[in-house]
Protein backbone atom coordinates (compact mmCIF):
# COMPACT_ATOMS: atom_id res chain seq x y z
CA UNK A 1 0.00 0.00 0.00
CA UNK A 2 1.36 3.40 -1.05
CA UNK A 3 1.62 6.18 1.41
CA UNK A 4 0.88 8.80 -0.93
CA UNK A 5 -1.92 8.52 -3.48
CA UNK A 6 -1.20 11.94 -5.04
CA UNK A 7 -3.75 13.47 -6.93
CA UNK A 8 -6.44 10.69 -6.88
CA UNK A 9 -9.86 11.14 -5.91
CA UNK A 10 -11.04 7.95 -3.98
CA UNK A 11 -14.60 6.92 -2.78
CA UNK A 12 -15.13 6.03 0.92
CA UNK A 13 -14.30 2.20 0.36
CA UNK A 14 -11.28 2.96 -1.16
CA UNK A 15 -10.32 5.29 1.48
CA UNK A 16 -10.90 2.92 3.83
CA UNK A 17 -9.03 0.28 2.27
CA UNK A 18 -6.11 2.74 1.37
CA UNK A 19 -5.65 3.74 4.99
CA UNK A 20 -6.79 -0.04 6.92
CA UNK A 21 -9.72 2.35 8.84
CA UNK A 22 -13.11 0.66 9.55
CA UNK A 23 -15.75 2.59 6.58
CA UNK A 24 -18.58 2.82 9.48
CA UNK A 25 -15.40 4.71 11.25
CA UNK A 26 -14.67 7.30 8.32
CA UNK A 27 -18.46 7.88 8.36
CA UNK A 28 -18.67 8.75 12.29
CA UNK A 29 -15.79 11.81 11.90
CA UNK A 30 -17.43 13.07 8.99
CA UNK A 31 -20.92 13.11 11.16
CA UNK A 32 -19.26 14.32 14.15
CA UNK A 33 -17.22 16.82 11.67
CA UNK A 34 -13.71 15.24 12.60
CA UNK A 35 -13.26 14.72 8.59
CA UNK A 36 -14.48 17.40 6.73
CA UNK A 37 -17.30 16.96 3.75
CA UNK A 38 -15.90 15.47 0.75
CA UNK A 39 -16.82 16.88 -2.61
CA UNK A 40 -19.07 14.64 -4.40
CA UNK A 41 -19.02 13.83 -8.44
CA UNK A 42 -21.81 14.67 -10.28
CA UNK A 43 -23.02 11.23 -9.53
CA UNK A 44 -23.11 12.10 -6.21
CA UNK A 45 -20.17 9.75 -5.05
CA UNK A 46 -18.07 11.49 -2.36
CA UNK A 47 -14.92 11.28 -3.45
CA UNK A 48 -11.48 11.54 -1.14
CA UNK A 49 -7.92 13.22 -1.76
CA UNK A 50 -4.50 13.67 -0.34
CA UNK A 51 -5.83 16.04 2.01
CA UNK A 52 -8.58 13.76 3.32
CA UNK A 53 -5.89 10.87 4.10
CA UNK A 54 -3.52 13.15 5.41
CA UNK A 55 -6.08 13.58 7.95
CA UNK A 56 -7.92 10.52 8.41
CA UNK A 57 -4.12 9.30 9.14
CA UNK A 58 -3.09 12.00 11.95
CA UNK A 59 -6.63 11.02 13.36
CA UNK A 60 -5.95 7.09 13.36
CA UNK A 61 -2.67 7.67 14.64
CA UNK A 62 -3.69 9.92 17.27
CA UNK A 63 -6.22 7.23 18.41
CA UNK A 64 -3.52 4.93 18.26
CA UNK A 65 -1.70 6.82 21.23
CA UNK A 66 -4.60 6.91 23.00
CA UNK A 67 -6.35 10.42 22.01
CA UNK A 68 -9.60 10.90 23.21
CA UNK A 69 -11.95 11.66 20.58
CA UNK A 70 -12.17 15.40 22.29
CA UNK A 71 -8.64 15.40 22.86
CA UNK A 72 -8.42 14.75 19.14
CA UNK A 73 -10.71 17.77 17.93
CA UNK A 74 -8.82 20.00 20.12
CA UNK A 75 -6.01 19.30 18.23
CA UNK A 76 -7.65 19.55 14.92
CA UNK A 77 -9.48 23.11 16.17
CA UNK A 78 -5.76 24.44 16.32
CA UNK A 79 -5.05 22.52 12.95
CA UNK A 80 -7.60 24.00 11.05
CA UNK A 81 -7.44 27.38 12.93
CA UNK A 82 -4.21 27.93 12.04
CA UNK A 83 -3.83 29.01 15.46
CA UNK A 84 -1.59 25.97 16.71
CA UNK A 85 1.60 26.80 18.76
CA UNK A 86 4.33 23.90 19.33
CA UNK A 87 3.85 25.21 23.00
CA UNK A 88 0.04 24.65 22.71
CA UNK A 89 0.03 21.56 21.56
CA UNK A 90 3.25 19.83 23.66
CA UNK A 91 1.21 21.23 26.61
CA UNK A 92 -1.71 19.12 25.53
CA UNK A 93 0.72 16.40 24.63
CA UNK A 94 2.27 16.02 27.83
CA UNK A 95 -0.98 16.45 29.78
CA UNK A 96 -2.29 13.44 28.05
CA UNK A 97 1.43 11.36 28.53
CA UNK A 98 -0.07 12.07 32.20
CA UNK A 99 -2.70 10.98 32.23
CA UNK A 100 -1.27 8.09 30.05
CA UNK A 101 1.45 7.61 32.71
CA UNK A 102 -1.64 7.48 35.50
CA UNK A 103 -3.18 4.70 33.71
CA UNK A 104 0.01 2.94 34.05
CA UNK A 105 0.26 2.82 37.67
CA UNK A 106 -3.48 2.14 37.99
CA UNK A 107 -2.84 -1.34 35.83
CA UNK A 108 0.14 -1.86 38.18
CA UNK A 109 -1.59 -1.80 41.37
CA UNK A 110 -4.38 -4.41 39.78
CA UNK A 111 -1.81 -6.33 38.45
CA UNK A 112 -0.12 -6.84 41.84
CA UNK A 113 -3.42 -7.45 43.74
CA UNK A 114 -4.43 -10.03 40.54
CA UNK A 115 -1.27 -11.69 41.18
CA UNK A 116 -1.40 -11.53 44.96
CA UNK A 117 -5.29 -12.89 44.79
CA UNK A 118 -4.55 -15.71 42.56
CA UNK A 119 -1.65 -16.76 43.70
CA UNK A 120 -3.48 -17.49 47.16
CA UNK A 121 -6.01 -19.88 45.19
CA UNK A 122 -5.72 -23.32 45.27
CA UNK A 123 -7.25 -24.09 42.07
CA UNK A 124 -9.10 -26.64 43.12
CA UNK A 125 -12.27 -27.60 42.78
CA UNK A 126 -13.28 -26.87 46.29
CA UNK A 127 -16.03 -24.48 47.58
CA UNK A 128 -13.97 -22.19 49.58
CA UNK A 129 -12.14 -19.15 46.55
CA UNK A 130 -10.13 -16.90 48.18
CA UNK A 131 -10.51 -14.89 44.55
CA UNK A 132 -14.20 -14.53 45.37
CA UNK A 133 -13.70 -13.99 49.26
CA UNK A 134 -11.28 -11.11 48.37
CA UNK A 135 -13.66 -9.32 45.12
CA UNK A 136 -16.79 -9.82 47.75
CA UNK A 137 -14.76 -7.93 51.10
Amino acid sequence: MADHVSGKRLQRAELARHTGCNLETIRYYEKTGMMPDPPRTASGYRVYDDAHISRLRFILRARELGFSIEQIRGLLELVDGGTQTCAEVKERTEQHLADVRAKIDDLKRIEKVLATTAAQCSGEDIPECPVLEALAS
